[in-house]
């Protein structure tokens, strides 16, 4: 029988429109007040962690049950639907208090993501929505996204480390993804050391990006990142030793189990607590431990065949990386799964369309696939 998993948390309708295939240097170059700009067709199609990382996970043949709140309106319609075609286990919550979330994703070519982003019914998820029978059958719970969801960092996060000790309780292990936020937005204005210092003790696999990561733990160190950058791609300037180990390892002395760094294009960094940490992660997961226990690394990304839009890259990495692990992969291996996977998601403009199974993708690893040059 599968090992069971709950994907539950932020989830909302992305709209992106295909622009020229002409890659710019600059957002003006393309962007400025008064321009009509003539657009391809729009890629209309569910985000967040819910859809992104729980029906990833559903693709590469996991037991996974979808769990999150929208309003009753067009666009909860439009994601209910989704899911629907994908014959998803779904739990959704349906507000007639709240709009569903949306977000409108601007990609334009040769220029970083833009998100314009509504959090919508998310802002009222709770410890409470996710039911008690389901945590009891449940192996691993992935919450993503709690930085975009208001209820969850408010009160120095008191929320989500409540749903995060229930999951404990009940017996499950814990996965938690954050979510970029807008630095002068109320959630870009909370105490994140604090909400993590509480959090962290109880997440088994803390999955989150670098930059993300750097906001929360180390505003100074982040500004100063952006300046090395002057604009670019921070990922591009980052340092393995000087300027992504120091993150890891606060991560590590505040309680997380396993840490797997989101680092852009460039790859991933992972490292994992001694054997009793490891061992004391639920025995419904059936970890090997000598394969997890006291590992670290840096996994460079592969190369892509294409590159369309990074749309989903990391909720679909992360997919990868906790599927790999419920099917008994070691952590190196379930890393350069995650790695090969975010590199089959950008190929699309969507977060789905680029998926392949892991037989696939451990062929071409072992055949060599070329690996992305810093």
């Amino acid at each position: 029988m599968k090992k069971k998993v709950i994907a539950a948390g932020h989830i909302c309708l992305d709209i992106t429109p295909v622009f020229p295939d002409k890659k710019a240097e600059r957002l003006t170059d393309i962007l400025s007040p008064g321009k009509l700009l003539q657009v391809g067709w729009a890629d209309v199609h569910t985000g967040g962690a819910v859809a992104n990382t729980g029906l990833a996970m559903k693709l590469l043949g996991a037991d996974v049950t979808l769990m999150g709140k929208l309003g009753k309106d067009s666009f909860g319609s439009m994601i209910t639907n989704i899911l629907q075609e994908h014959e998803a286990d779904c739990r959704m919550i349906v507000s007639e208090q709240e709009s569903t979330s949306y977000s409108v994703v601007l990609a334009v070519p040769g220029i970083d993501r833009i998100f314009l982003h509504n959090p919508g019914a998310n802002d009222h998820f709770y410890a409470d929505d996710v039911p008690e029978e389901l945590l009891g059958q449940t192996a691993l719970f992935h919450f993503g996204y709690p930085s975009l969801m208001r209820s969850m960092y408010l009160e120095e996060g008191g929320e989500l480390c409540r749903l995060l000790r229930r999951v404990k309780a009940a017996g499950a292990a814990t996965s938690l993804d954050f979510a970029a936020v807008d630095a002068d937005s109320e959630a870009g204005r909370t105490d994140w050391v604090t909400v993590l210092a509480k959090a962290l003790p109880y997440v088994d696999f803390f999955v989150p990006s670098v930059e993300e990561l750097c906001f929360m733990l180390d505003r100074q160190r982040y500004e100063e990142w952006q300046r090395r950058a002057a604009g670019g791609d921070i990922t591009e300037i980052l340092d393995v030793e000087r300027d992504i180990k120091p993150l890891a390892y606060r991560c590590m002395e505040l309680g997380a189990k396993v840490l797997l760094l989101k680092c852009g294009a460039c790859g991933m960094y992972y490292r994992a607590a001694d054997t009793e940490a490891i061992k004391a992660i639920s025995p419904r997961l059936e970890l090997d431990v000598a394969a997890w226990a006291d590992q670290e690394g840096f996994e460079t990304s592969f190369e892509p065949e294409r590159v369309l839009s990074g749309t989903g890259a990391g909720d679909t990495s992360i997919a990868a990386f906790l599927t790999a692990m419920l099917k008994g992969k070691s952590l190196k291996r379930s890393v350069q799964l995650a790695a090969a996977t975010g590199a089959c998601c950008v190929t699309g403009y969507d977060a789905l369309s680029g998926l392949q199974p892991f037989e696939v993708l451990e062929q071409r690893i072992d055949a060599g696939w070329e690996k992305r040059k810093r």
